[in-house]
């Protein structure tokens, strides 16, 4: 049935509400300057990014922080976005680009927790001992280069291929698959004497 709204003819029924249009069409909104599509859009991804944040940065605030600035930034460049990569690895590549700002300018603290679900156990003896063993590993990680951090984080923390890191990092797929080796190599180094 049609009707007309606002002199248009419509089709089929009521147009789609803002936050149930797809990631596509949601970019090509923000980018022509429509914030409530952003603001769905860093919704969608917020729980990764942030995630994501922690990990690389090693402290809840800070993480907070640099993933508010890192949504800002978003918000000025969406119009360089030109879709060569899927939208969240562009968000990632921004996230990433914000962290590592934060980690020039000091060195991370430690990652105390890198996946809370990981401490729990069914006693009180293997708690300790996997509390422990985080804490080797967030000792392990602070230790390597950002670089090498990074690209760790995101392919064995985030899941992310190699041809997403290369997007988000900048750097080339060889390049990362090689930062990804040495991280490997020194955690498993530092964590021997955790197996």
């Amino acid at each position: 049935m049609a009707g007309t709204r606002g002199g248009a003819v419509t089709r089929g029924g009521p147009a789609p509400r803002t936050a149930e249009l797809d990631e596509p069409t949601l970019v090509v909104r923000a980018q022509e300057g429509d914030v409530r599509s952003f603001e769905i859009l860093a919704r969608r991804h917020q729980a990764a990014l942030y995630r994501l944040a922690v990990r690389v940065l090693g402290d809840p605030g800070e993480a907070e922080d640099a993933l508010q600035e890192a949504l800002l930034d978003a918000w000025r460049r969406i119009g360089r976005f030109r879709g060569d990569s899927a939208f969240s690895t562009w968000m990632y590549r921004v996230v990433t680009n914000r962290c590592m700002s934060v980690l020039r300018t000091r060195r991370p603290v430690p990652v105390d927790r890198l996946d809370e679900s990981a401490a729990a156990s069914d006693s009180p003896e293997r708690s300790v001992e996997v509390d422990a063993g985080m804490a080797a590993l967030g000792e392990a990680l602070r230790g390597l280069r950002d670089e090498l951090r990074v690209c760790w984080v995101l392919r064995e923390l985030e899941g992310l291929g190699y041809t997403d890191i290369a997007h988000i990092t900048g750097a080339s797929e060889d390049a990362v698959r090689g930062r990804i080796h040495r991280a490997r190599v020194q955690l498993a180094e530092v964590m021997r004497p955790w197996r």
